[in-house]
C-alpha cells in the first residue's frame, strides 16, 4: 500500500497545475464552510445565551394549560402551595438542575402620577434568580443591581418614554384573581436593557411585593425556570421530568404540571433552527464542490493515461490495485485540500476574534464576535471532504480497472 500511494502522490506531481487549482479548490471550500460554521455558531450561541441566561432559563414548568394562555398572564392558572411543594420533592432529586427559581407574573398599571401605562411584572426572589439566569444583573444600565422590598426594575423603553429616572416613585395597580384592585408605592432602583425577544419589556419586583399586589392567600407561583449544570443535557432532562411531573395528578386525576423547554417559548428558536439548516446546505455545496472536482480530474486522468493502464495491466497489474492507485489519488487530493482548509480557516477564525468585530442584535448594541472553533465540527468537514474525494473517484478508478490491456494499448 505504501508503495501504491507514492506512486499516486507521484502520478499527482506529474500534473502539477491541475492538482494545485484542484486542492485549492477545495482547501476554499473548507476555509469557507469552517468559518461560516464558526461565525453563525458564534451567533446562535450568543442568541440561545440572551434568552436563557437572561430572561428565560432553560426549562419552565408551569401549571397545565397555563403557557397557551401565557399572552393574558392568567392568575387563575397559578399552582398553589401543595403543587410547588411536590414539583419541588421533584427538583431537588434531579442531579442536573443547578439552580431555579420561582416567579409570579402578572400585569399591572404602571403610573407616575402625571402618566400611565400597562407594564408586565415578574416576581421574583433575587438571590435564585440571579443563580437561575446570570446575565440578569448584566441587563441593569443604571441603579442597583440589587433588589429589595419596596423596590422596582423598569425596562428602558419605558424608562425613556415616561422619564422616569433611578429614585423615583411609582405606583403599580393590578387586579387578582378574585378582580379586587390593589395599588401600591414602589421606588425605580434600576432601568433595565430592553432585550430583544419575550421578556424583554418586563419590569421586576420581589416574590413578596408581588404577592402583597395581588392579595395572595397562601403561597402561589406562575412559573419556576430552571439552569442545568449541562446545557446539553436539557432535551434528557425535559423528557425525564415530563414523565416524572405527568404522574402528579389532581383531584379529577389530570396531570397538574406542563415543563417547556426555551425553545418551546422563545421564537428565536426557530431562528436557531434557520441557522442550522443554512450550516446544512453550506455543507452540500461543499460536497458538490469536491465531488466535481475530484470527479472532473480523476476523469481526465483516466483519459489521458489510457496506454500506461494498459501496460500495467499487461505486465500483470490485478485490477484491484489499479483501482487502489485511482482512490489512493482521489484521497490525496481529499486529504490535500482538507488538512489546508481546516489551517487557513483556523488561522482566519484566528484573526477575526483578534479584530474584536463587533455586531448589533435587535436593541443589543456592540456585541462582540466570538468565533469559537470545535474539534468535532473541523472533524466532520474533513471527514466529508475525504469520503466525497473518495466516492468520487470510484467511477473514475473502477472504469481504469476493468480496461482490457490489447484495447489500451492500441488507444492513442
Amino acid at each position: 500500500m505504501a508503495k501504491l500511494l507514492k506512486i499516486a502522490l507521484r502520478n499527482l506531481l506529474r500534473y502539477k497545475r491541475r492538482t494545485l487549482l484542484t486542492t485549492s479548490l477545495i482547501t476554499l471550500g473548507v476555509v469557507f464552510v469552517l468559518i461560516f460554521v464558526s461565525v453563525t455558531g458564534s451567533f446562535k450561541t450568543m442568541m440561545i445565551a440572551q434568552n436563557t441566561d437572561a430572561m428565560l432559563g432553560h426549562l419552565q414548568i408551569h401549571r397545565k394549560g397555563y403557557v397557551a394562555s401565557i399572552d393574558n398572564l392568567p392568575l387563575n392558572l397559578n399552582l398553589n402551595a401543595g403543587a410547588v411543594e411536590r414539583m419541588e420533592k421533584i427538583l431537588a432529586a434531579q442531579p442536573e438542575i443547578v439552580a431555579y427559581s420561582p416567579r409570579i407574573k402578572f400585569g399591572a398599571m404602571f403610573s407616575t402620577f402625571v402618566e400611565t401605562t400597562n407594564i408586565r411584572l415578574n416576581g421574583i426572589d433575587p438571590a435564585r434568580e440571579f443563580r437561575t439566569v446570570p446575565l440578569l444583573p448584566e441587563r441593569i444600565l443604571a441603579g442597583d443591581k440589587e433588589l429589595e422590598r419596596g423596590e422596582i426594575w423598569i425596562p428602558e423603553l419605558l424608562a425613556k418614554g415616561m422619564k422616569v429616572k433611578i429614585g423615583d416613585t411609582v405606583v403599580i395597580v393590578a387586579t387578582n384573581q378574585e378582580g379586587s384592585v390593589n395599588g401600591r408605592q414602589f421606588k425605580v432602583a434600576g432601568v433595565l436593557e430592553s432585550a430583544t425577544g419575550p421578556g424583554g419589556r418586563d419590569g421586576y419586583i420581589t416574590l413578596e411585593d408581588a404577592a402583597e399586589v395581588l392579595r395572595m392567600e397562601g403561597r402561589q407561583i406562575s412559573e419556576v425556570a430552571l439552569r442545568l449544570h449541562d446545557f446539553n443535557q436539557l432535551d434528557v432532562l425535559s423528557e425525564r421530568l415530563g414523565t416524572l411531573l405527568d404522574q402528579q395528578l389532581n383531584p379529577q386525576g389530570k396531570p397538574i404540571f406542563e415543563v417547556h423547554t426555551w425553545e418551546d417559548l422563545s421564537p428565536f428558536f426557530n431562528v436557531a433552527r434557520m441557522i442550522d439548516l443554512m450550516t446544512f446546505f453550506m455543507k452540500l455545496m461543499l460536497i458538490a464542490i469536491v465531488l466535481v472536482s475530484i470527479m472532473n480530474v480523476m476523469i481526465m486522468a483516466v483519459y489521458e493515461r489510457i496506454r500506461e493502464i494498459g501496460t500495467i495491466a499487461a505486465i500483470g497489474t490485478q485490477p484491484g490495485r489499479i483501482l487502489a492507485l485511482f482512490l489512493l489519488e482521489g484521497l490525496s487530493l481529499g486529504v490535500a485540500g482538507a488538512v489546508l482548509g481546516n489551517l487557513i480557516g483556523t488561522l482566519v477564525i484566528v484573526l477575526v476574534n483578534v479584530s474584536h468585530i463587533t455586531y448589533d442584535f435587535g436593541r443589543q448594541k456592540n456585541l462582540l464576535l466570538r468565533a469559537g472553533i470545535d474539534p468535532f465540527e473541523v472533524f466532520v468537514l474533513s471527514l466529508i471532504v475525504i469520503v466525497i474525494a473518495v466516492v468520487a473517484s470510484l467511477q473514475p478508478a473502477f472504469k481504469a480497472s476493468r480496461m482490457e490491456p490489447i484495447k489500451a494499448l492500441r488507444h492513442i
